[in-house]
């Protein structure tokens, strides 16, 4: 059951007798406004709405398992590097074992067939110039060790945050929506997308952002119905019914808030793009203490917020942000080996290094490279294959080719002897209804956030634009659809609030047949998925089954 929206604003009531404190309401409860919610009720409504704290984790837990497992099946093959695993699965393993990156010896396909057969111990002396921050090597890194340099070790920390992605997705949507139902529906959707399911099972970066996004948005709605709850419990111990025009007391401690910050820079620190999602968060997040305090009867004072709680809030998300960004070059940090790491001793006479010292100048030079890799002319003239621009991202008009054996003869490893021949794929593709369904839902969640006054649509489609709209401005550089990881998780909680809509209450005339809606279109998402498996897991299929599913010229 979706609830009714609970809107930001000031009161409903007249303010309070200032003499007497008394509330109006007392007198309210005899009149045709009796149903209405009180200020403290309204301010609590993060605290009331959701009572069912055990079964919503034992959903949890079940949908997140599943997903777990159904990523697990196979997760070290094919037993080689793949893609983008050349770089990071490689960088993982001597992150680990110097603190820095080393370079490998060309040509890479030569070195990626002795890793694969487990010669793993054949990188150079010298540093290798990377052009990410190091936070998702080192978890990549954490899984080698664990299972070893392998397909399955390098793959292993991809499977538990894409598994522990859909977990937070379902806290997310389920806070949000005020529902554990709703957040279960997000939950299924996006264990059977095929991106997700696909990039939780490779040694890439981009998993772990969406996830650190995804939690950290889901801090940020927490700190809210946190503030909200506190400001109640504040004007009842006060035994007011509101703030009568005056700003209020302050809180200082907000530990979602810290949190958040600490998820942000876990993002920031596997790839730079997820500071948009901080901006838009942060701001966000001050403009909801502006609301709480209206709602609570602070009137115009309430703006104050703007710097009685941005300023802590600019402390709690940036600085906690930048502090753990930099932490987690640590590893650079305290060697000499790494690459620009003796680029102040080189340039004692810099001004940088005058005013900071060697260490702290190299950093600095370090960051200011890979500005110049990510911005440069050589990045803005490359070519690329599966270069996917931004604009077809939410229709998937262009999914990425992960790895490819095509040419497999008849009746050679598998292929029947009767067709002409087979393949083996592993695509980057998301389900296709899945996708569409999402796209066409920000639309509906769009009008039902600003037509609606509904705040909790704003939220997953503000971060997900913060997210996408950034890469229509990063110039002429091959762009792929990858990178939309981070976009689907907070679709897909639009579409299954969209989908809370269809429901309607749970009481409702026509609940049963929102149920066989939504039933029927995640059932669809389901059959989908079930269908394109074989391309997002190399399995052997003959040149018309591949083609059955390659629905667009473009997919190709």
């Amino acid at each position: 059951m979706v609830d009714s929206p609970v809107q930001d604003g000031p009161s409903d009531y007249p303010e309070p007798d200032p003499e007497t404190r008394v509330s109006p309401l007392a007198r309210l409860r005899s009149t045709a406004h009796a149903e209405k919610l009180t200020t403290i009720e309204r301010l609590r409504d993060g605290q009331t709405a959701l009572r069912d704290r055990l079964n919503g984790w034992i959903v949890t837990i079940a949908i997140t398992l599943v997903a777990f497992f159904l990523r697990l099946v196979n997760l070290g093959y094919p037993n080689k590097l793949v893609f983008d695993e050349t770089y990071y699965a490689k960088d993982a393993w001597t992150l680990w074992l110097f603190g820095y990156e080393r370079a490998w010896p060309d040509p890479a396909e030569k070195t990626n067939s002795s890793v694969a057969a487990g010669d793993v111990n054949i990188y150079k002396d010298t540093a290798e110039f990377i052009v990410h921050p190091p936070v998702g090597k080192w978890l990549i890194g954490f899984g080698e060790q664990l299972f070893g340099m392998n397909s399955f070790g390098w793959r292993f920390m991809p499977l538990v945050f894409g598994s522990l992605l859909v977990l937070m997705t379902i806290r997310m949507a389920r806070r949000l929506s005020r529902s554990t139902l709703i957040g279960a529906i997000a939950g299924i959707l996006l264990t059977f997308d095929g991106l997700a399911f696909a990039m939780s099972r490779i040694a890439l970066l981009d998993i772990f952002q969406a996830f650190f996004l995804v939690a950290a948005v889901a801090c940020v709605v927490a700190d809210r119905d946190f503030y909200r709850g506190w400001l109640a419990d504040r004007l009842e111990a006060m035994g007011v019914p509101d703030l009568a025009g005056r700003f209020g007391p302050v809180l200082w401690w907000r530990p979602w808030r810290l949190l958040a910050g600490l998820m942000f820079g876990l993002a920031i620190g596997t790839k730079w793009n997820s500071v948009y999602v901080l901006a838009t968060m942060g701001l966000l997040s001050v403009i909801w203490d502006v609301g709480a305090r209206r709602l609570a009867g602070a009137d115009f004072k309430a703006w104050l917020a703007l710097v009685i709680d941005g300023i802590p809030a600019l402390i709690r998300l940036v600085l906690v942000s930048a502090v753990v960004y930099v932490a987690s070059w640590w590893g650079w940090l305290t060697t000499t080996g790494g690459w620009d790491r003796d680029w102040g001793d080189r340039h004692p006479d810099d001004p940088l290094t005058q005013a900071l010292g060697p260490m702290w100048a190299s950093f600095l030079q370090y960051q200011r490279d890979i500005l110049n890799f990510h911005t440069g002319d050589y990045i803005n003239h490359v070519t690329h294959s599966y270069s996917a621009a931004p604009a077809g991202w939410l229709f998937m008009i262009r999914p990425i080719g992960i790895d490819a054996v095509n040419g497999i003869k008849p009746g050679e490893d598998g292929c029947p002897a009767d067709v002409d021949g087979c393949l083996r794929v592993v695509s980057g593709m998301g389900t296709p209804v899945l996708w569409w369904m999402a796209a066409i839902t920000l639309i509906v969640g769009l009008v039902w956030w600003i037509g609606g006054r509904d705040w909790r649509f704003g939220v997953p489609i503000i971060a997900a634009m913060s997210t996408y709209i950034p890469w229509f401005f990063a110039g002429t550089r091959p762009l792929f659809f990858f990178y939309a990881i981070t976009i689907i998780p907070f679709t897909v909680t639009v579409l299954a609030m969209v989908m809370g809509l269809i429901l309607g209450p749970a009481d409702g005339p026509k609940r049963f047949r929102g149920a066989v809606i939504v039933g029927s279109l995640v059932a669809l998402v389901v059959l989908n998925f079930a269908y394109i498996y074989p391309v997002l897991t190399d399995g052997l299929l003959t040149r018309d089954q591949y083609y059955s599913r390659m629905w667009l010229q473009s997919w190709i």
